[in-house]
């Protein structure tokens, strides 16, 4: 059995250690906003919170976050109302919309620790998050709204 807080609830699942935290999320916690893209953690839209910061959890084994507290998309704010999210909304980020989840999560994890990052901190943090529909310009613009209501502005 391993126990972890999900989105601020305490969950506790009896699956094989090695099991993918991407799979435990979506089939025993029937969350479906962290979506599988490629597998071996290169494209980003499987990104969830630990402990604060992005992971990508179709490369975390289910052991790597006993005692953990694992934020989705679904968790970041109850109300959809995380600076990122109004950002993504307000500028209609999304086209097709399946990377945006690991999009967001990483974007809000970056503006955390640094809310004064410049666009080119934001392509660099960004890189491995891909975006199938080539949002990136939307992304970028969406961030730099979400950092300056970070900061107050």
């Amino acid at each position: 059995m391993t126990s972890f807080k999900l989105n601020g609830r305490a969950f506790s699942v009896d699956a094989d250690e090695e099991t993918p935290l991407l799979w435990i999320i979506r089939d025993e916690a029937n969350l479906t906003g962290t979506k599988y893209g490629c597998g071996i953690g290169m494209c980003g839209a499987c990104t969830v919170h630990i402990g604060g910061e992005a992971v990508r959890s179709c490369v975390t084994p289910l052991v790597a976050v006993e005692g953990e507290e694992v934020t989705t998309i679904e968790g970041l704010d109850p109300n959809d109302s995380h600076p990122v999210q109004k950002a993504w909304q307000d500028l209609q980020v999304p086209q097709c919309g399946y990377c945006q989840s690991g999009q967001i999560m990483q974007a809000a994890a970056i503006l955390k620790d640094d809310p004064d990052i410049s666009d080119e901190d934001i392509d660099a943090f960004m890189t491995g998050n891909l975006c199938r529909c080539m949002t990136y310009t939307r992304i970028r613009t969406a961030m730099r709204r979400a950092a300056d209501a970070m900061k107050g502005g």
